[in-house]
């Protein structure tokens, strides 16, 4: 069995006067790094590092998507307290961007006791829009009990700053960009090369970006028949989950991040037919798929959504919540080995 996950980390980036930073996002993010320091970096850390040691029961993931890092300096702190928290010791898939106009990236962390990740598997594919970028992650995991492969991709979509209609070609390309490299592995590959994709799409899993563009379905049945390149939706089985706050009330959950107090289910996974049918090694445990609302991250005022850190943009005091996480919360799913 392996808990498969992937986390939003809202804006994890190094200090304001990280050396290695790239002169042109120093200038780009000056202002909303005006006071990150490392102490502040080092409580973010340990805000995630909490919630992810907390998943799989308490046991950590085994694999876990992650967007929002600025590179691979806070990707290794991460993983160094993750690593003292968990008993675990994970690896890093990272492919360092260069053109995101905010400098962040998308990786996964994974148990290097249990998978391999064969550094001629990792590529990075960059959806480019006039403003910036986002890039696609691609890794394929390998099980070191039975050299069984299983591909996987972390996502993360331009966002819809400058409206949702305005901004919403940029996601069609990403979910077209998606839906091209899920067939280059059909094709190279094999059809039933077992294939999972999880993100931040920015978009609800009934947008056209994700229902046609990636080619996805929330109808099981058309997935297990079809023989082309279709992707099951497993966030529809998250809507309207009974989640627990930081008071210990019961509330329903309908979305991973809000705004305006209204949930949006942006953070999804995908699954292709191989999973569902367990044709090549690995199988998807049916209703496994939740989304992880850790109780100290829900909310308990006008929404359920979760408790963001934050950036301090030179009002640290004002901006920081240290007792924050992320402005997401995480998804998951179980993915077993037959």
């Amino acid at each position: 069995m392996a808990y498969f996950a992937f986390w939003n980390l809202e804006n994890l980036f190094a200090p304001q006067d990280h050396p290695d930073r790239e002169p042109w996002l120093a200038r780009r993010i000056a202002n909303d790094l005006t006071g990150w320091t490392a102490d502040l970096l080092d409580i973010k850390l340990s805000q995630l590092t909490d919630v992810i040691a907390a998943m799989n029961d308490g046991q950590g993931p085994d694999v876990l998507g992650v967007c929002e890092v600025e590179n691979r300096t806070v990707l290794e702190l991460l993983v160094a307290k993750v690593n003292t928290a968990t008993g675990r010791q994970y690896g890093i898939a990272h492919a360092d961007s260069q053109r995101d106009r905010r400098g962040i990236d998308t990786a996964f962390l994974y148990d290097s006791a249990i998978f391999e990740v064969p550094a001629a598997t990792l590529f990075s594919y960059f959806v480019v829009r006039r403003t910036g970028t986002r890039d696609i992650t691609q890794i394929t995991l390998k099980s070191r009990a039975t050299g069984k492969d299983i591909v996987a991709y972390a996502n993360h979509w331009p966002s819809r700053s400058g409206g949702e209609i305005q901004s919403a070609g940029f996601r069609a390309v990403a979910g077209e960009t998606l839906a091209y490299w899920h067939e280059r592995v059909r094709e190279e590959l094999g059809a039933d090369t077992p294939i999972i994709a999880m993100g931040d799409f920015n978009d609800e899993p009934w947008s056209p970006s994700v229902a046609f563009n990636a080619n996805t379905s929330r109808e099981r049945g058309d997935i297990e028949r079809s023989l082309s390149a279709k992707l099951y939706n497993l966030a529809w089985q998250s809507l309207n989950r009974e989640v627990t706050d930081h008071r210990g009330d019961s509330r329903t959950l309908d979305g991973t991040l809000y705004y305006g107090g209204n949930g949006n289910l942006f953070d999804q996974i995908l699954v292709n037919r191989s999973l569902l049918n367990g044709e090549r090694g690995f199988q998807m445990q049916d209703d496994s798929m939740t989304v992880f609302a850790y109780p100290a991250m829900v909310d308990h005022r006008v929404s359920n959504g979760p408790i963001r850190f934050g950036l301090p943009k030179g009002e640290p005091e004002e901006n920081i919540n240290t007792a924050g996480f992320s402005d997401h919360f995480p998804v998951s799913v179980i993915i077993n080995e037959i």
